[in-house]
């Protein structure tokens, strides 16, 4: 079956490239990520996930923050390149979309065009960031797909230390869930965001006040614990409950510093992996998940590739499990 390509191409700066990685056969039983993947195909009607990096962190350097996220696309597919597949899925790499020049308002732009075309093709775009600047364009695209007119009701689920709700001229890593929201308001729609992992140290006063008048859900890391599960749960099932249409935003700066060294903010506390994971799961089988994404991974602040393995592991996760939302299924 062919689709319409003028609808469903994605244009990137930096076309897929081959993957590489370990190789014990090549009958179904041995299949690693690097022997499945593909490059993404535009005329052929799709199922399965697409992979489209970001190259960003322009935002995180206007956020005053440390630069090297725009290098964790990369990172990201090599983490992902050997990990063993639980059976055959249909997986595909789009390429990358790159911030140059400072001019990130272009890049999200392009950005939400790739994720647009993704789930009008029939994919689960999967974006691998960059900063979290990232988020803008992942919505963007999610706002403008054919699905979201046949379902409606927008849920976006940040596992995040940070509400990201600045109000500042400049748009930046910390701003994008506020310009969302903005974006909402004009369009005469409305969206509903849950944040789970807020570090209390890392936001201010006013912050909260934001997020309390914009009617933001959240959960503080500290209730976040392996023995919170109970109020997880009851947090996710509510939001997912409320929603038709699901996106999915995963800063690494959730989890412990221990977990994930090589983010621009490392997480003195953090939400426990095990934690974040359960969260991914129950997005994944919802039929509710539109599109995912990674942010804040820098490689160049990363200890064994810890980071890049631990946000890998979690990505392998949600498409392995992912159940689709499709137009017809409310």
């Amino acid at each position: 079956m062919t689709t319409d390509t003028a609808a469903t191409e994605i244009i990137v700066d930096i076309p897929p490239t081959s993957w590489t990685g370990r190789t014990d056969g090549h009958a179904s039983e041995h299949l690693r990520w690097h022997q499945a993947i593909r490059a993404y195909d535009p005329d052929v009607a799709g199922s399965g996930s697409v992979l489209i990096g970001f190259a960003s962190d322009e935002g995180v350097r206007r956020n005053k923050g440390r630069p090297g996220a725009a290098a964790g696309p990369d990172a990201l597919r090599g983490a992902l390149a050997s990990m063993a597949l639980p059976s055959t899925l249909a997986l595909e790499d789009a390429g990358t979309i790159a911030v140059a020049d400072a001019d990130l308002e272009s890049g999200q732009a392009r950005l939400g065009r790739a994720v647009a075309a993704a789930l009008d093709s029939g994919r689960l775009p999967v974006v691998l960031g960059g900063g979290h600047e990232v988020a803008f364009g992942t919505y963007s695209g999610v706002a403008a797909t054919r699905l979201r007119r046949t379902r409606p009701r927008l849920g976006i689920l940040n596992l995040d230390a940070h509400f990201d709700l600045r109000d500042e001229p400049v748009p930046s890593s910390g701003t994008p869930f506020r310009q969302i929201l903005e974006a909402e308001r004009a369009a005469g729609s409305s969206c509903r965001y849950d944040i789970v992992g807020i570090s209390q140290p890392s936001n201010t006063t006013v912050l909260f006040e934001t997020a309390h008048r914009l009617g933001v859900h959240y959960l503080l890391d500290e209730e976040c614990g392996p023995t919170d599960l109970g109020i997880v749960d009851a947090f996710i099932a509510d939001l997912l409950d409320s929603v038709d249409l699901l996106y999915l935003t995963i800063d690494l700066d959730v989890l412990p510093a221990a977990v994930a060294p090589g983010v621009s903010a490392p997480a003195a506390y953090g939400v426990p992996l095990e934690v974040i994971q359960r969260i991914c799961d129950q997005a994944a089988v919802s039929g509710k998940l539109a599109a995912v994404d990674v942010a804040e991974l820098n490689p160049s602040l990363d200890i064994d590739a810890r980071t890049a393995r631990t946000a890998a592991r979690l990505i392998h996760r949600i498409v392995t499990r992912h159940r689709p939302a499709t137009a017809d299924d409310r």
